[in-house]
């Protein structure tokens, strides 16, 4: 019998690292603007029109992803496209939200138009006691984990108002 421990090198994964992707993508793009003017020739009924940027834009993907909120771009087009897609819904992305909304309130994340903290306690008292009500409400009808995500927000919550001292 042998050691497990005992590796061959010739069974050890190997790994591999794409060091040029740049020169990949540069080569989709040369194949999507191929593709395009291959299909505006041919006189497809919806031809391709030029970008500023002398990209060509079409009415399809011009390259292959496997990223959600790529797919979703052909769907919601420009404005939403870079937005990610929304988490399921779920409950543990309900208290997830409130408890960064709670979060938010106690100063423990900087607000994105200013970048300074900000402490608002009655908003982060009114995000707690919502935690606490849907804990109330739901009682007997969560998950182990669910339950347990619940509780530990909460106790961090009520810990982070103690010590958060109010803005004057």
């Amino acid at each position: 019998m042998s050691d497990p421990n005992d590796k061959n090198p010739s069974e050890e994964p190997k790994i591999i690292v794409d060091s040029d992707w740049k020169e990949q993508v540069a080569k989709e793009k040369e194949a999507a603007s191929a593709k395009a003017a291959a299909e505006s020739d041919s006189g497809n009924s919806e031809p391709s029109k030029q970008a500023p940027d002398d990209k060509p834009v079409t009415a399809e993907k011009t390259a292959p992803t496997t990223d959600a909120s790529a797919t979703n771009e052909a769907e919601q087009g420009g404005e939403h496209a870079a937005m990610q897609a929304p988490p399921p819904a779920s409950f543990e992305v309900l208290i997830s939200m409130l408890f960064t909304q709670a979060m938010a309130t106690l100063g423990q994340i900087p607000d994105p138009a200013s970048g300074e903290a900000k402490v608002n306690k009655p908003f982060a008292k009114h995000y707690i006691d919502t935690i606490d009500m849907l804990g109330e409400k739901t009682k007997g009808n969560l998950s182990d984990d669910e339950s347990t995500m619940l509780s530990e927000a909460l106790h961090a919550l009520r810990m982070m108002y103690v010590n958060t001292k109010a803005s004057s």
